[in-house]
């Protein structure tokens, strides 16, 4: 159970974080500079002539004269009624139709976690069935699952899936058909990711002496194995609560594609047509479903870790396999076919429309040209550089800024869960309404968003290092507070959540060039990933090289950066295992206390 200072903060945060994203959605017609009264007479009464009595008329209408903060004082008032208010373009009731689109979401999230629970469960039924024995891969399914971005799937699954095969409908939303392809867009990706770091929760648990003692004492596989899952889910749990949030909020790209009435591609809509009450009214509705999704997590886990938390008795990890020449082959050759491709790209012209258009692979062309006759590999080459160079730089960013806000979790609740049910594309209007369409600003929206996971998996393991036993005795040995948090526990989390921070390179890079494709970062013709990827879907049924190009060097970049990162896992493990079977002494040195009290129990 929470205390009750505890649990006080954490709504705090909550409140606090809703009402000054809500605020902030409210002020975009002024912040913006754009006149919202011409936007809103344009949707709203398209025969009349913008003269500046209709303008007039419309802001006296709507009440605009009276500034923002007074607007938002009304509708938070109408909101505690129960009503959100009428729509600023069509001038209906809101909350009706943010209901039936929320509705709509739900189920398409629910239908997506079935996926990602099956390609989880695939990916760590190995380890399972040989009781860790299975973990020495380097991770490269899960990168390329991870890779994989939700448009281009969605896009491809349409086109085999609607138009080859005929077996699903190609858009709406009327049966159980629809749900089908938009739920594999989604719950792929999602998978692969919460497969990834459940393998690596696992692999650590099963390196932990208990199990050791546990085989000693004659417990059958099975048990171990359902044990070893007990222990690994804590740390993952949190992770999968923001993926199912992040399923809410950032499937505006499926959503479109397959023309799904959901909240996500709702909430789009009113952002670009200025329609703020519907805006702050999606925007509420996904950030209630974020609180509620978060604080079902946190029970869950609390509820996984049991007494051992509350005791301080949580187990330390013990060694792990050291890394083998063989696993270093994924990343060598990732890492090659990358570096030829960047190299070979780099020396070519990505501007030019010198060739065919849509020309096919050949020895002239080896990936072929794009609708404009430009070269494909000069395009990924060159788009490597500004794609992944800034990609790398918005995931240091989160990382730092996920190592310190995780260390005080109960004060971040609100603001971490506010971040996470946000989709880029959402930020980026923001940023962009604000300083104007850049690339700086499309990594600011980026980064304003891309952290919250990585807290929350920083949070999660901080709570678990604070309750083993060498940290538990820490203060008895004279270390302070602040010490402790900064030399031991940070030092503890600092590793696995780095190589989460790898997994979320791939999704990134690719966040980043749709908002320059939306016109919300840098425009045509710069050669970003993403652009070349939007450019060539409507293509891929005819020319499916404009896509593979630019994905195949999308997946193998990820595939570099997980397995580098999964190389990383054993020495880390190993230095805390050595550190578990000396006790609490190797932590601690330094401290004058420790060192006079280490022989005592």
């Amino acid at each position: 159970m929470m205390p009750v200072p505890a649990m006080l903060k954490v709504t705090a945060s909550r409140i606090l974080a809703v009402l000054a994203v809500v605020l902030l959605v409210g002020m975009l017609p002024w912040l913006s500079g754009r006149s919202a009264e011409y936007t809103i007479l344009r949707g709203r009464y398209a025969e009349l002539e913008a003269t500046p009595e209709a303008l007039a008329t419309v802001r006296a209408e709507l009440g605009l004269d009276r500034g923002p903060l007074s607007i938002f004082g009304s509708w938070l008032a109408g909101v505690l009624r129960g009503d959100f208010g009428a729509s600023w373009v069509s001038n209906t009731a809101v909350g009706p139709g943010i209901l039936a689109a929320l509705g709509i979401s739900l189920t398409l999230m629910a239908a997506a976690m079935v996926v990602a629970l099956l390609v989880c469960a695939l990916m760590c039924l190995p380890i399972l069935l040989r009781s860790g024995v299975a973990h020495r891969g380097t991770g490269a399914l899960a990168a390329a699952l991870t890779a994989l971005p939700e448009f281009l799937l969605a896009a491809g699954l349409l086109v085999v899936g609607a138009v080859w095969l005929g077996w699903f409908p190609p858009f709406g939303w009327q049966g159980p058909r629809n749900v089908v392809l938009p739920a594999i867009s989604l719950g792929i990706p999602a998978g692969g990711l919460l497969g990834r770091l459940l393998v690596d929760a696992l692999a650590g648990s099963y390196a932990e002496h208990w199990v050791q003692t546990w085989r000693m004492a004659g417990f059958s596989r099975p048990a171990i194995a359902c044990a070893v899952m007990r222990r690994s889910l804590p740390s993952v749990v949190s992770q999968g609560g923001l993926v199912i949030i992040g399923l809410t909020g950032g499937a505006v790209a499926v959503e479109k594609i397959y023309a799904i009435p959901g909240l996500g591609r709702a909430t789009l809509g009113a952002a670009a047509a200025q329609d703020i009450p519907t805006l702050q009214a999606g925007i509420l509705a996904l950030l209630g479903v974020a609180a509620c999704i978060g604080i079902a997590g946190s029970g869950v886990r609390l509820v996984l870790l049991g007494p051992a938390l509350r005791a301080g008795t949580m187990p330390i990890a013990g060694s792990v396999m050291a890394a083998r020449g063989r696993d270093h082959a994924v990343p060598v050759v990732a890492g090659g076919l990358l570096a030829a491709i960047i190299g070979l790209g780099l020396l070519r012209d990505p501007f030019t429309s010198a060739h065919a258009r849509l020309a096919a692979p050949s020895w002239a062309l080896p990936f072929g040209a794009d609708a404009s006759g430009r070269d494909l590999l000069a395009r990924v080459g060159h788009g490597a550089v500004s794609t992944v160079g800034m990609a790398l730089l918005v995931v240091v960013a989160c990382l730092l800024t996920a190592l310190v806000v995780g260390m005080f979790p109960l004060a971040a609740t609100g603001p971490l869960e506010v971040a996470n049910a946000a989709p880029p594309i959402l930020a980026g209007l923001v940023v962009a309404a604000v300083a104007g369409p850049s690339a700086g600003g499309a990594a600011a929206a980026v980064a304003l968003v891309s952290w919250a996971p990585l807290a929350a998996h920083t949070a999660a393991l901080a709570q678990e290092v604070r309750a083993q036993p060498h940290i538990q005795i820490l203060p008895v040995l004279g270390v302070g507070r602040g010490r402790m948090m900064w030399r031991y526990i940070l030092v503890a989390v600092a590793g696995p959540v780095a190589r989460h921070a790898a997994l979320r390179l791939p999704g990134t890079a690719l966040a980043l060039a749709s908002l320059g494709f939306l016109g919300l970062g840098p425009g045509q013709p710069t050669p970003e990933w993403g652009l070349i990827l939007a450019e060539g879907i409507g293509y891929v049924e005819r020319a499916p090289w404009a896509v593979l190009a630019p994905s195949s060097a999308l997946v193998l970049a990820s595939m570099l950066a997980v397995s580098l990162s999964s190389l990383g896992v054993r020495g880390s493990r190993s230095a805390r295992s050595e550190s578990g079977r000396a006790g609490a002494r190797p932590i601690v040195t330094g401290e004058p206390a420790a060192r006079s009290r280490a022989g005592v129990k």
